[in-house]
């Protein structure tokens, strides 16, 4: 979210686009330092808030659990809906400018969290909100995507590190921050994502980047629509993001308790993290069996979770184990498939090469949290369905798993 080789970005633009390649801006040192502080910052704001939004929402405004469920769902499905778009949107203006958009409409929408009171006003912060999020994803990787390669594989790398650190550290942070109210939480983390879009705004204007042109949006578009090699691997790589996102479901269910279920996701926190150095070196995030290497630790990690009885004296080794097997996964994934991305995008063209990606994954993701959602409403036998659904799943995407050739092997025209 794994190339066999890195290759340099083919100069040449698409056919039937006008508009030159977009270049990074400053050098790489400065982009690395300005998106991974970026990227700690706003995730401790951001798992600050979403720690202790659903609380607030129902206790303290006397909202309805459907309701609530409603509008953040919401909140996703548009987000992974405008992925596509917000990618080449990215290309069209450059990534700073979009990255410094997004942290301002994340900063309108988290500001707005603290004053809403009702569904109406919560429903425009799901949307703010998911706007932001959907330009801020392509345009920070695509950021990473354009520094040199030789830190480019240590720069993602600390870029996830930044991303889990906050969120192990937004939480508590949060919770401290309550004692304010939730109104001082919501700004304050308002004020993390403006001090991003700042950030973002000192880092040079991109070359080639320009005007929001029609003709370049969709151009962008048609050409990524136009790549069967890519369009076959977006589709073939889409369950990463399912497996990856149904933990935060399954494990909750299997009501191992409150305690466990945080120590569960510190623990794959950590082991995210900590996998990312050794993707890092050598190049070896680049290499072809690396993702499949995450889809078997995902499946693997379903297969204990089933293993797991439920209830408060449900196993804790085998919860840890599935916690260090996911940890480990979404490491490998994500690496992957940034890596995979980055040599397979034209100059230029990351960002609607990644939201083409975003947006396939995330209607895998939708649809199968719909599913799971109504295997374990069910109960008995089919709620252990769900992990065991989900580690078949793991192992299909990696049995058909075929990685596209870099745009220096292929005509994308």
């Amino acid at each position: 979210m794994a190339p066999s080789t890195s290759a340099p970005h083919p100069s040449r633009p698409l056919a039937g686009d006008p508009a030159p390649p977009v270049r990074p801006p400053g050098n790489g040192r400065h982009v690395l330092a300005v998106v991974v502080g970026v990227q700690l910052a706003i995730s401790i704001g951001f798992f600050a808030v979403m720690a202790h939004l659903v609380t607030y929402l129902r206790h303290d405004l006397g909202l309805l659990a459907g309701t609530i469920a409603v509008v953040l769902g919401l909140r996703v499905a548009l987000q992974n809906m405008l992925f596509l778009p917000a990618g080449a949107i990215t290309d069209a203006v450059g990534p700073a400018r979009a990255g410094a958009l997004a942290c301002a409409l994340r900063a309108a929408g988290f500001g707005l969290l603290g004053v809403i009171d009702g569904p109406a006003g919560l429903l425009c912060a799901a949307a703010v909100l998911a706007v932001g999020g959907a330009l801020f994803h392509p345009a920070a990787q695509s950021l990473l995507a354009g520094v040199q390669p030789e830190r480019r594989a240590k720069g993602f790398a600390s870029y996830v590190v930044a991303g889990q650190l906050g969120a192990v550290a937004g939480p508590p942070v949060g919770l401290a921050l309550l004692g304010g109210g939730f109104g001082l939480l919501s700004a304050a983390a308002a004020g993390a994502w403006a001090v991003g879009a700042v950030l973002f705004l000192l880092l040079p204007a991109e070359r080639g980047a320009g005007r929001l042109h029609v003709r370049r949006l969709t151009g962008g578009v048609s050409a990524v629509l136009r790549d069967r090699d890519f369009r076959r691997f977006a589709m073939t790589a889409a369950p990463t993001t399912l497996l990856a996102d149904q933990i935060v479901t399954v494990v909750p269910l299997k009501e191992v308790g409150a305690g466990s279920t945080t120590l569960f996701f510190c623990v794959v926190a950590v082991a995210m993290a900590a996998v990312q150095p050794w993707c890092a070196a050598g190049g070896r995030g680049e290499r072809p069996w690396v993702l499949r290497s995450g889809l078997i630790c995902a499946g693997l990690g379903y297969l204990a979770l089933l293993a797991m009885p439920s209830g408060e004296g449900g196993h804790l080794v085998i919860l840890l184990a599935a916690a260090v097997l996911h940890g480990l996964a979404q490491g490998l994934m994500q690496s992957a498939l940034f890596q995979t991305v980055t040599r397979c995008a034209p100059s230029g063209r990351f960002g609607v090469y990644f939201g083409l990606l975003s947006f396939v994954a995330g209607v895998v993701t939708l649809t199968g949290g719909f599913v799971v959602g109504r295997l374990f409403d069910a109960g008995g036998g089919a709620a252990a369905m769900a992990p065991a659904g989900l580690a078949l799943i793991a192992v299909l995407s990696a049995a058909v798993l075929r990685l596209p050739a870099s745009t220096t092997d292929r005509d994308l025209r």
